[in-house]
Order: C-alpha cells, then sequence, then structure tokens
C-alpha cells in the first residue's frame, strides 16, 4: 500500500515538474510576439510580473511574517532572481531568438562554481570543472563562435547578464542561509518557498515599476493583436498566458513537484524548459537552429545538470532554469520554480 501510494505520489509529481516546464518554456515564445508588435521589453515584463504578484497578495499576506524575519532574502529574490533575470531575459529575446538565450542563461552554474572557486577559494570536484568546460564548449557551438558570433553581441550580453543576476541570488542566499554569533553557526528555519515567491514577485514589480515607467506604455496595442510566424494572435491572449500559465502555474507547479520528487529529480526535469523553449520557438516563432547549435545546447544543459550537481552543496537560491532554475530555499525546494522564465 504504501509502496503504491509513494509511486503514485512519484508520478503526480513528475507531472507537475513536466507541467511547470513546460510553462516556464512558453514564456519568451508568448512574449516575443509582444515585443515585436511595439511593446518595450521592459513593459512587458512589468506586465507579467505586476498581473502576477496581484494574484500571488494572498499568500503574500498568509506569509506576511517573512517580511520581519527575512528582508535580506525577499529583496535579493525580487531584486535579481524576478527584476533582473526577467528584464535580461526579454530584452535578450528581443534580439536573439529564444532557445539561444535560455541556453546562455545555463551558464549559471557554472559561474556559480567560479564564484565558490575564485573568490570564496573553496575546492570544487573535478565533476563539477567537467561540467564548467561542457557547458562555456556547448555554448561557442550555441553561438557560433566559428562565424564570429552570428547572433547579436548586445543580446549575448543581455543573456549572459539574466545568468549573472541568478549567481547574485545565488550569493546572496548563500549569505542570509545561516545566522549565528561567534563560531557558533546554526541553520536558521527555512522560508515558505510560495511566501518568497510572492514577496519576490511585489519586490520586483516595484523595482520594475520605477525602471519600466508603464505608465508611458502604449496601452492600446494589448487591445490589438500580434504576430506569430504568420498567424494573428490576440495580445491579451499572450498576456493571459505569460501572467497565468508562465508564472503563476509554473511557480506553484515546480514548488509542489519538488516536494514530491526530490530537489535532484526536479532540478533533471527543469532541464526540459530549455529544450521545450526551443521547439515552441522553432514551432511557433520559425526559429530555427542548426545541428551543431542543438548539439551545443545538449552539452550546455549536460555541462549546467553536472556543475549543479556535483558542486558542494550549493547555496541556497535560483538555479539557472529559467530559468532559468531557482535551487531551493530548502535544499532545493524552489528548484522547479525557476526564477527566470
Amino acid at each position: 500500500m504504501h509502496a503504491s501510494r509513494g509511486t503514485q505520489k512519484r508520478s503526480a509529481g513528475l507531472g507537475l515538474a513536466l507541467l511547470s516546464a513546460f510553462a516556464f518554456g512558453g514564456s519568451g515564445v508568448a512574449a516575443k510576439p509582444l515585443i515585436e508588435a511595439g511593446l518595450d521589453p521592459l513593459h512587458v515584463v512589468w506586465l507579467r510580473v505586476a498581473g502576477a504578484a496581484v494574484i500571488m497578495l494572498p499568500i503574500a499576506w498568509r506569509h506576511r511574517n517573512l517580511v520581519r524575519e527575512r528582508p535580506a532574502l525577499l529583496a535579493g529574490f525580487g531584486l535579481f532572481a524576478v527584476a533582473g533575470v526577467q528584464a535580461c531575459y526579454f530584452a535578450a529575446i528581443s534580439r536573439i531568438p529564444v532557445g539561444v538565450a535560455l541556453l546562455v542563461e545555463y551558464l549559471a552554474p557554472a559561474l556559480v562554481l567560479g564564484w565558490v572557486r575564485f573568490v570564496q577559494r573553496r575546492p570544487v570536484t573535478r565533476a563539477a570543472a567537467l561540467g564548467v568546460v561542457l557547458a562555456v564548449g556547448g555554448l561557442a557551438c550555441v553561438v557560433e563562435v566559428w562565424a564570429g558570433l552570428g547572433f547579436d553581441a548586445l543580446g549575448l550580453l543581455l543573456a549572459l547578464g539574466a545568468a549573472c543576476c541568478q549567481v547574485g541570488y545565488f550569493v546572496l542566499s548563500d549569505h542570509g542561509g545561516q545566522e549565528g554569533k561567534g563560531d557558533d553557526s546554526r541553520r536558521v528555519e527555512p522560508p515558505h518557498p510560495l511566501g518568497v515567491i510572492a514577496y519576490g514577485l511585489i519586490v520586483g514589480a516595484l523595482v520594475l515599476t520605477v525602471v519600466a515607467r508603464p505608465w508611458g506604455m502604449d496601452w492600446s496595442l494589448l487591445g490589438g493583436t500580434a504576430g506569430m510566424n504568420g498567424n494573428r494572435v490576440p495580445a491579451w491572449l499572450l498576456l493571459g498566458w505569460i501572467v497565468l500559465i508562465a508564472t503563476v502555474l509554473a511557480y506553484a507547479t515546480g514548488v509542489v513537484s519538488v516536494r514530491m520528487l526530490s530537489p535532484q529529480v526536479a532540478g533533471v526535469v527543469a532541464c526540459l524548459e530549455a529544450v521545450i523553449a526551443t521547439v515552441l520557438a522553432w514551432v511557433l516563432l520559425g526559429e530555427h537552429l542548426s545541428a551543431p547549435q542543438l548539439i551545443g545546447g545538449f552539452v550546455v544543459l549536460t555541462g549546467a545538470f553536472i556543475a549543479q550537481s556535483a558542486a558542494p552543496k550549493p547555496p541556497s537560491g535560483p538555479v539557472a532554469a529559467g530559468g532559468g532554475a531557482v535551487a531551493g530555499v530548502t535544499e532545493g525546494e524552489l528548484s522547479a520554480g525557476r526564477a527566470s522564465h
């Protein structure tokens, strides 16, 4: 009986993890037509974050104690993992293909290892170093360095900026994950992941309001249509997908799936986000990647996974997943709820 329930729980968790990866993977595909229709990338990010923040207000109220207990964590999540990652990612996809931007973000685990090794001067395993080499080598194939970087250089830098924002949240969470006096350090009670997400969205919305200045947005564009590979789609429908599916549903199913599976298993499934995003962009936007780029993308994902898995106990914070991924405030409990996409 217990074995049957365990199998059912794992199956349900796997299904939710796949749903989360699909939801996150579709954010860029839905956002790019809105950007090409005339909306500024920052305005699209603000609409996404502010809309999701409003929906998550009841959860924020329920976990209002976090404001007093973990203000630095909430501020870091909102500033780096929400506002920074999404602003850089959406700006990047306005200049380069969705799949390429997301694959560049998967350098975040490798960048975290670089921080651990050269800044914190902590040892890393050979497997972790191999993961970094694979991720960098795969990225060279994705951007086709032999062709002199065929993609927009600024777009690639913006995607790299999204990865760096995820690293910033890693570092902040690592410093804020412990508190102690003198030599006696203790692990604090981990905050509820949905509460962190809710307040991160609120903080991100406030920051983006100042940066994006939505009062200057052409709101009439939301009543029109946007082009998607030769087809016209209502702009409000794309926005609804971004807010409800690619943000609220994606985060919620991601968090639940990690609790039903494990951070490691959910992290493997989360890597499918880049694959899903690339396929959706291929089918819906007509963004075709060459064979070397696809192979390079597979190598990037493999390297990112090895780097993440082989690292010493990772700091509490998001892992590129998308994400892009948020590798849990509670030993990966947020990992399927990517900060990025």
